[in-house]
């Protein structure tokens, strides 16, 4: 049952190798310097090992845009994404992944009455703006700098070729690499919350995660779809938008592949914070909207001629629909799947209001005449939270968010069994040590298990947020949202 509901990220995957892999080596193959196949096969290894390795960095952002808590709804929305990119693609049109699933997640999210966050959406949204932009710019700067160096140096044509095809294959493997990092996140992202697979421990020294476990089963279905539909959706990167040379080819992948590491790499993102750099987000962009960018540069460079703006114009209005369609896929996908195959496609939060989380709203400044009219009050779910949120005036963001954190319950049960499944190492002694001290507990709200474990140890406490401490605070989120699905009681 678990490899049916993860079968739709699979194909979702699949998708994705037909679309969005196609463009790593779309214009190396369209301008016929790698063979299909080569280029196919490289690809294919450097997504898995870029999926494996890297992936996790821009996964969080989906999750915190709506965190489908079921695997029949993450069917669901897999599902809807899969299909509209499918579709798409027998159009011939080199749609966003990213946007297909951002899409499916927030049809969910109208489907469960759940919020969308839009701190989230907004920076994904613009991300799917910056991207073609970033991408144009690289490529404008790369044509420049290797004009200058081509018209300087007398490399005998036949040498040229040879170096040509050469770059090509390295940026190619760069690019289907960076491709894995950043957009597994799209093809089994939704699973994650709901990851069915245990920790794999080989010897004393690697641990494979189940998050792992699923990006590699993803990144093999990416694979596959490399192999067996990317071919129509190259030829009309590699030769139906813009009519690319080798060498323009070469430097259209290379801006890609830029442009895909910089919002995937969370090493590089430390690294440029560190040093006082401008970082870019870590969320999944558009593979194919950075081509396209990438293309357009390469052709403002040249003055702005030979661009087919009807095709731009085609594969423009593929973007702009993709999203929309794939939300009414999945709000319709979700209503067969509970109503007609009576599965559950979300799990309901009861919200409650005792005197343990009005006194902590207190401590937020919530005022106190909301807190007198919520007092012992309890909600089944988020809608009716809302509306009475509505009802008694409550309109601020912000103190809306807060209430629905506090109140939010999150029953999570400290038991010996699951307390045996955490690796010493991803833990420091003493934090190991005062969480064993909560063996046997319950918790009925995740932020009474967070602040009870700070107050045991300071050693589960955020550091001051500066640059220096970027690394340390990132880690512990990372830590504690693992426990969170550790613990987390699922009742059907």
């Amino acid at each position: 049952m678990i490899l049916f509901f993860l079968s739709s990220g699979l194909f979702l995957g699949w998708s994705l190798g037909a679309n969005d892999a196609a463009n790593v080596f779309g214009t190396a193959v369209g301008t016929k310097m790698i063979k299909f196949k080569t280029a196919a096969l490289i690809a294919s290894i450097c997504v898995i090992l870029g999926a494996v390795l890297e992936g996790s960095g821009a996964t969080h952002i989906l999750g915190e845009l709506g965190a489908v808590n079921t695997l029949p709804g993450a069917f669901a929305v897999a599902f809807a994404a899969g299909f509209t990119v499918t579709f798409m693609t027998r159009l011939r049109l080199p749609v966003s992944t990213s946007q297909a699933i951002v899409g499916a997640i927030i049809g969910w999210n109208i489907f469960s009455g759940s919020p969308t966050d839009l701190t989230s959406l907004t920076k994904i949204v613009l991300t799917w703006v910056l991207c073609p932009v970033i991408s144009a710019f690289f490529a404008i700067i790369l044509y420049w700098i290797t004009k200058y160096f081509l018209e300087n140096s007398k490399i005998h044509l036949i040498t040229m070729d040879a170096i040509t095809r050469t770059a090509l294959i390295i940026v190619g493997a760069f690019g289907a690499y960076s491709l894995g990092a950043n957009n597994i996140a799209n093809v089994v992202g939704v699973f994650v919350p709901t990851s069915p697979f245990q920790e794999i421990l080989i010897g004393d020294f690697i641990t494979i995660s189940s998050v792992q476990q699923l990006f590699f089963l993803g990144a093999i279905a990416i694979s596959i779809g490399v192999f067996t539909y990317s071919f129509k959706v190259m030829r009309t990167v590699g030769k139906d938008l813009f009519r690319l040379s080798p060498v323009t080819a070469f430097i259209v992948v290379l801006s890609h592949s830029l442009v895909l590491y910089l919002f995937a790499s969370q090493g590089l993102r430390d690294w440029l914070l560190s040093h006082n750099l401008p970082a870019l987000p870590l969320v999944p962009v558009s593979s194919s909207q950075a081509v396209i960018g990438a293309i357009i540069g390469i052709a403002i460079a040249k003055g702005g001629r030979n661009i087919q703006w009807n095709v731009l114009g085609r594969i423009s209005s593929g973007w702009v629909t993709t999203p929309v369609i794939a939300g009414l896929i999945a709000f319709v996908a979700l209503f067969f799947v509970q109503n007609v195959f009576d599965q559950h496609v979300y799990h309901e939060t009861v919200y409650a209001f005792p005197d343990v989380v009005i006194e902590r709203l207190q401590e937020e400044d919530i005022p106190g005449d909301d807190l007198e009219l919520l007092a012992g009050m309890e909600f089944g779910n988020i809608r009716r939270l809302n509306r009475y949120l509505n009802e008694i005036g409550v309109r601020d963001t912000e103190q809306r968010a807060k209430i629905r954190y506090y109140s939010a319950i999150l029953e999570m049960e400290i038991s010996k069994l699951l307390l045996r499944q955490i690796a010493p190492e991803m833990l420091t002694s003493r934090q190991l040590m005062t969480l064993n001290s909560l063996k046997g507990q319950t918790f009925f709200f995740e932020w009474e298990f967070y602040e009870t474990l700070q107050q045991l140890s300071d050693e589960w406490r955020f550091k001051e947020e500066t640059e220096e401490n970027l690394e340390y605070n990132q880690d512990l989120r990372r830590i504690l949202q693992y426990l969170r699905e550790l613990f987390l009681i699922r009742r059907k």
